[in-house]
């Protein structure tokens, strides 16, 4: 019943469960990841370290995560409040309109369950959730000073807004290129099995004299890189039943009894819409020479819609893969 739970409920869609599967045979001990990949029976060890050292909440929002890495600086007079140090940067571009789309439709959903003063801070079941997502979901980051406080409607809307964009944009952009780039080895081995051979090599010599040959030589086993090249089939594959950003599900589709919040969800809808055909006008445009020219893919990883199957594009609404 809870507005809170209703929106984010399509962005939660089959994450649980896609976890548990990952935990059975990718990222186990002895699993996909530690037998195909370069760290080995160290890979969880090194993600853990990455994540006690550098993952805060407040910089998974994309704004927050660009000028983090040097790639933004802020600048109030822009539409997400930051300008790119690099213009012809296609993730950063494209994702800054889906995440403005995504930041206007929760400000408006928010704005609309929360208008008088102090609901949001006398709300005990939001306050719970918060605490639970803090205390309980991030036991050793409970103390850190950088989470965000839940006092006011802009608090909430900042913070569903980086969670929506997680689950649908931001894992979009990093998942569903897997397969289209990293299926052909040589793009993206997941490892090599032999060093580049230094000066003073026997290995040298057979190095400087045909490079092609030592490096083809040092690519994953043929049962290695089959391995990883039917896992990225799988996760780069949607669903027949997908369900992507600024849909709802036929079945679903009286998730909320409010004309005004269904106005407000169309007007997302057809935002969505017309991002996707910028990203496409954008991708015809010869001056931007990291998504058009001779060799050089379109950027499609954040169109927002897809067919079913292995397409290297479509933003669905939740990490169900």
């Amino acid at each position: 019943m809870h507005p809170v739970y209703k929106l984010i409920h399509p962005h939660m869609r089959y994450t649980l469960e896609i976890n548990a599967l990952a935990r059975q045979s990718l990222i186990n001990g002895g699993g996909i990841i530690e037998a195909c990949f370069s760290p080995g029976k160290y890979a969880m060890e090194l993600s853990s370290a990455a994540y006690k050292s550098m993952w805060r909440f407040d910089m998974e929002a994309l704004p927050a995560d660009l000028i983090r890495r040097g790639m933004a600086v802020e600048d109030p007079s822009m539409p997400c409040g930051v300008r790119l140090v690099i213009e012809d940067y296609p993730y950063a571009a494209d994702g800054l309109l889906v995440w403005s789309a995504i930041k206007e439709w929760v400000e408006s959903y928010v704005e609309h369950f929360y208008s008088e003063p102090n609901s949001v801070t006398s709300d005990v079941e939001l306050q719970a959730w918060w605490n639970e997502i803090k205390n309980v979901g991030h036991y050793d980051k409970r103390d850190e000073p950088w989470w965000p406080k839940l006092n006011t409607k802009e608090d909430l809307s900042g913070i569903l807004t980086t969670m929506i964009w997680i689950a649908s944009g931001q894992h979009a952009a990093i998942n569903f290129g897997q397969y289209p780039f990293g299926g052909y080895v040589p793009n993206r081995p997941t490892l090599m099995r032999k060093l580049i051979p230094q000066e003073d090599s026997p290995d040298y010599e057979k190095f400087l004299h045909n490079p092609q040959r030592t490096f083809l030589s040092s690519l994953p086993t043929q049962l290695q890189a089959t391995k990883v090249m039917a896992v990225q089939d799988t996760l780069s594959t949607h669903s027949p039943d997908e369900e992507y950003l600024g849909q709802v599900h036929h079945l679903h589709n009286q998730w909320i009894n409010d004309h005004k919040v269904i106005k407000l969800f169309e007007k997302f809808s057809s935002k969505i819409e017309v991002i996707e055909e910028t990203i496409h006008g954008r991708n015809k445009n010869v001056h931007l020479k990291n998504r058009s020219g001779a060799g050089i893919p379109p950027y499609e990883l954040l169109l927002p819609s897809s067919g079913a199957g292995v397409t290297g594009r479509g933003i669905p609404n939740s990490i169900s893969i």
